[in-house]
């Protein structure tokens, strides 16, 4: 499974507007409320919070991977947006972060969502491509560049 076959272009803001983690991961979650995958929007935005409580998914260089499973969704769904001012997200090195992915999964689909976890932590691992979706300003612009990095570095199954 590919990160495009799961981010939509209507699921990403090109300039988010949240001050705070929870407003952010709130902000991106919100893009869900009329999608036919999701069964019910308020369910998934506990099980994330609730996930995020866990630990935080600020991992580092400004990039955030908040994710969850939950019975909420029918399938994997993923949503991603760019912070113009940095939030706190008590990131694992302390940094703030401007980009944040988010990743639902159906419970019983475990693997895909580890693999699109680890998938989406390599590519935003690397500091040009970050820096490419940071200059993006259009969700388009930043929809060509994870599209691009996938056929670039990763064999598709």
């Amino acid at each position: 499974m590919r990160i495009c076959d799961i981010l939509r272009k209507d699921k990403i803001i090109s300039s988010m507007t949240s001050k705070f983690k929870n407003d952010a991961i709130n902000e991106l979650i919100d893009l869900f409320k009329n999608d036919e995958r999701v069964k019910d929007v308020e369910s998934m935005r506990d099980s994330v919070h609730d996930r995020e409580k866990i630990m935080s998914t600020g991992v580092g260089k400004g990039f955030a991977i908040p994710h969850a499973k939950s019975n909420s969704v029918t399938d994997i769904i993923a949503a991603f947006g760019k912070i113009d001012d940095p939030v706190d997200f008590q990131s694992l090195d302390g940094q703030p972060v401007n980009l944040i992915f988010l990743l639902v999964g159906k419970e019983n689909l475990v693997g895909p969502h580890i693999k699109l976890l680890s998938r989406i932590s390599r590519m935003m691992n690397k500091e040009e491509f970050r820096e490419s979706l940071a200059n993006a300003k259009t969700a388009d612009e930043m929809y060509d560049l994870f599209e691009n990095e996938e056929k670039q570095y990763f064999e598709l199954s």
